[in-house]
């Protein structure tokens, strides 16, 4: 699969999920998308991107992860950045850090999720519990 097809098809496999804010939630893969490519990221990185979120949210099985032709690294990718039930935030971010490639995608991620203007659409506790959450992502991956 080409990085249009990736698109594409992330694009049907998150159709009519919205994020916090309501927003439909393609929008927040193509910004991660973006942001990858702003920062420099390979195509691995980039079909990721728009892939990031898809077991999370079920909106594909970690077989057929498995099975799809993707750019190489790119599975590993998602699977480092995919959180689990129950996990640490400690344990997640140093599966990310070992995870060639993975760094970048949550990082243009956490940007996104951290942006005012998407986290002005949410409510104080909210917006502020989130703030919270990213800045702890952020400093356990290294990123400031």
């Amino acid at each position: 699969m080409g990085l249009d097809e990736i698109a594409e098809f992330a694009a049907r496999a998150h159709r009519g999920q919205v994020d916090k804010a309501g927003r439909p939630y393609v929008e927040h893969l193509a910004a991660v998308a973006a942001g990858v490519r702003d920062r420099g990221g390979s195509e691995a990185q980039i079909a990721a991107a728009w892939l990031h979120d898809s077991v999370e949210d079920g909106a594909v099985t970690e077989e057929w992860l498995r099975r799809a032709p993707l750019p190489a690294g790119t599975r590993d990718i998602v699977l480092a950045v995919t959180k689990r039930s129950g996990e640490e935030p400690a344990e997640y971010a140093a599966r990310i850090l070992a995870t060639p490639g993975a760094v970048l995608v949550k990082e243009a991620d956490l940007a996104h999720n951290a942006d005012p203007r998407r986290l002005a659409a949410l409510d104080a506790a909210t917006r502020d519990r989130l703030a919270r959450k990213y800045a702890r992502m952020r400093e356990l991956l290294g990123l400031g």
